[in-house]
């Protein structure tokens, strides 16, 4: 879907001097968006949304259709905030460490910083702004329908996609005509939805196997507020995000009775087969200003690995690596959802990766060297150059080896970030099966970018799945009438 938050701290080092503008969020003008402090104490719905985020919120306004829909996201709300809604403003608001900022930060055990959204809307409304297609192969993959998957994708491209304009800076990269060349866009039933802003869940509720409903507190740490699922609906329904799984006593039983946490049910793989898509920089100032912008032009080497410019003034070139096949585990390090959990993902472990790697930075230095690119450098700053002005940025807590400026393949170990792409650890076939159930628990959907095996880049690729829980719940009710 997006290209996701990424280089918040290389932007530390190059954009010091953009202010963060202070902005203290409220819950929208929309007559369905209120806080959460202002809930009943106890509330009934048919579905009971966990996340306000990219699948979330049209995960909901699909649901509306066809039944009532309540939505809790623990973050505030985007609307009218300018951290959010001017590109100017994307790298600042990366760096703001504020207890409600829309971005929060966390380090991985790898040494890597990395982010996780706290506002309406997730990722998409925080990000690069790039929008693309999953491939038909990932679709047939992973078993999901064509038809719907395609009728989801063209809703978004008439509501929030477009085409952008190409700067001049990034037009060098599409001018090339290099392999794999890709231009990117950026991207209910009012009466049937409920969404409470700051509102986190602190677990799920469960009568013997069904999940029945959530407690959750508001923005005044109050934990009395209650969701339960209505009784005898043919449609209900409790969709989450994988981080309450654990926390709630689905996970492995060794682990969190760890916790003390009571065991729901033991699911050893919650958690396991964690990844993040490593992304290496090349960082170049420029003789001549270049516009403010985010990802707009890509190139693809085969699928291999994806390259993408980000101008700031000086200009940054970026490559990722599709996959990628290093993966790790998420733990709890303690049972407040706010906290981040434990992560570590391995980069660089399968040899596959590296060599991914060393293939995109030499295509970002042959790019840099090229004649197009000519009028953006300055001639007598060599590419090893480039390489130890990078080094000097602040990119990671990881360790820098001397022959980093004459080893690609210690630069990639060396300067690794994210590009917040990270997923796994709730895999389909390992955790949930193709219906997005966890096996042997009643009124449970989980339907999250880390159920997915590979890049998460295209979360809104789960936008069908609002449609096929409305026909599961047609198909229950009417074996019930039956």
């Amino acid at each position: 879907m997006c290209i996701r938050l990424f280089g918040a701290y290389l932007l530390a080092g190059i954009l010091l001097l953009l202010p963060i503008i202070c902005y203290s969020d409220k819950a929208s003008d929309y007559t369905f968006v209120r806080e959460a402090k202002s809930t009943p104490a106890v509330v009934h719905f048919d579905y009971i949304g966990i996340g306000g985020g990219t699948t979330g919120c049209p995960l909901a306004a699909t649901l509306s259709h066809g039944a009532q829909c309540f939505s809790l996201e623990r973050g505030g709300s985007p609307y009218g905030n300018p951290n959010i809604i001017n590109t100017e403003n994307f790298a600042p608001t990366l760096l703001d460490t504020s207890p409600t900022c829309p971005a929060q930060q966390f380090t991985s055990e790898d040494g890597v910083f990395n982010i996780r959204t706290r506002v309406l809307g997730g990722g998409s409304a925080l990000n690069a702004r790039f929008y693309t297609r999953a491939s038909t192969h990932y679709i047939k993959e992973v078993g999901w329908n064509q038809r719907m998957v395609d009728q989801s994708y063209e809703w978004v491209e008439k509501v929030v996609a477009f085409e952008p304009e190409i700067c001049s800076g990034r037009r060098v990269l599409s001018e090339m005509h290099l392999y794999g060349t890709k231009v990117g866009g950026t991207i209910f039933i009012p009466r049937k939805i409920t969404v409470y802003l700051h509102a986190t869940v602190q677990k799920m509720l469960f009568r013997h196997i069904p999940a029945y409903g959530v407690i959750y507190k508001d923005a005044y740490g109050i934990i009395r507020h209650r969701a339960y699922l209505k009784r005898n609906s043919k449609k209900n329904r409790i969709v989450l995000s994988v981080g309450l799984l654990m926390i709630s006593g689905m996970g492995s039983a060794f682990h969190l009775r760890a916790h003390s946490i009571k065991v729901v049910a033991d699911c050893p793989m919650v958690g396991q087969g964690m990844a993040d898509n490593p992304m290496n920089i090349l960082f170049i100032p420029s003789p001549q200003p270049v516009e403010v912008s985010l990802v707009q032009v890509g190139l693809s080497n085969h699928f291999k690995h994806f390259l993408s410019q980000v101008s700031i003034s000086p200009g940054v070139i970026l490559e990722k690596i599709m996959g990628p096949l290093s993966r790790d585990h998420l733990a709890l390090r303690n049972t407040n959802p706010n906290d981040n959990p434990f992560v570590i993902f391995n980069y660089f472990k399968e040899p596959e990766d590296l060599r991914k790697c060393i293939e995109g930075m030499k295509t970002i230095i042959d790019v840099v060297n090229s004649e197009a690119y000519s009028k953006f450098r300055y001639k007598y700053m060599p590419v090893e150059a480039l390489i130890d002005l990078l080094l000097a940025l602040p990119l990671n807590r990881r360790r820098k080896h001397a022959n980093v400026t004459f080893s690609l393949e210690q630069f990639c170990i060396d300067t690794v970030m994210t590009i917040c792409h990270y997923h796994g650890g709730c895999r389909v076939g390992r955790v949930v099966d193709k219906g997005y159930r966890v096996p042997g628990i009643d009124s449970l959907r989980v339907v999250d970018g880390l159920t997915f095996y590979r890049t998460r880049v295209l979360t809104l690729k789960l936008l069908h799945m609002g449609q096929r829980i409305l026909h599961d719940g047609l198909l229950r009710g009417s074996k019930k009438k039956n």
